[in-house]
């Protein structure tokens, strides 16, 4: 069993926002996850306690993706086949410590990461924290791999998505009742949205509203 842990660490960015990226951190890390282990709830016991901790976030500078935004979309509607390029300044940036514990304390596993966004692969998003956002899923994935497949998760080739794992990204319900706390993948208007560089808090509603 698996029981999620996230502790976060970051200043200067407007709590809101920081507070989407860690949810959304989470709500990766519980859903890629589950692919090999029962997610319980943080009360509950369990076999294995994940803590992730964000060391950095690198902003986006908004400008910067605001003019990638036009370009990209102007590029678009001249009929271009090719994909136009972010803006080689103002990309963000995310680092994250992670470590998986067993009931006795004893760390079964650790990672430290830090990736920056790309001017090809990352869409540009017009949010401080637009880059570090997009990240999230990355390190989960990355650092999922490592604990259920048990192997680098930075060597061979990337692994299919599971069904769970892309019905979920769709907005669809987790596999595990633990996961609901982290709410819901934005989905297809999320996808939406980060087409248009429109900031994630668009289309994110964060983490479940307790009842």
């Amino acid at each position: 069993m698996y029981r999620p842990r996230r502790r976060s660490g970051s200043r200067g960015f407007d709590p809101k926002d920081l507070a989407l990226v860690t949810n959304a951190i989470d709500r990766a890390l519980c859903t890629d996850l589950s692919d090999r282990f029962k997610v319980v709830a943080e009360s509950q016991s369990a076999d294995l306690v994940v803590h992730a901790r964000i060391t950095n976030i690198v902003a986006t500078n908004r400008s910067a993706a605001a003019g990638s935004v036009v370009a990209s979309l102007g590029g678009s509607m001249a009929g271009l086949g090719v994909p136009i390029p972010r803006l080689p300044i103002g990309l963000g940036g995310l680092a994250i410590e992670a470590e998986a514990v067993d009931k006795d304390g004893s760390q079964r596993a650790a990672m430290l990461w830090s990736r920056g966004a790309n001017m090809i692969t990352t869409r540009a998003r017009i949010s401080a924290v637009g880059d570090a956002y997009s990240l999230s899923s990355a390190f989960a994935a990355d650092f999922s791999r490592m604990l259920v497949k048990g192997k680098d998760p930075f060597n061979g080739l990337p692994a299919i998505p599971s069904v769970q794992r892309l019905r979920a990204s769709l907005g669809g319900n987790p596999k595990y009742d633990a996961c609901k706390a982290f709410g819901t993948a934005p989905g297809i208007p999320g996808m939406v949205a980060a087409r248009f560089g429109l900031p994630p808090t668009w289309t994110d509603k964060g983490a479940a509203v307790s009842q």
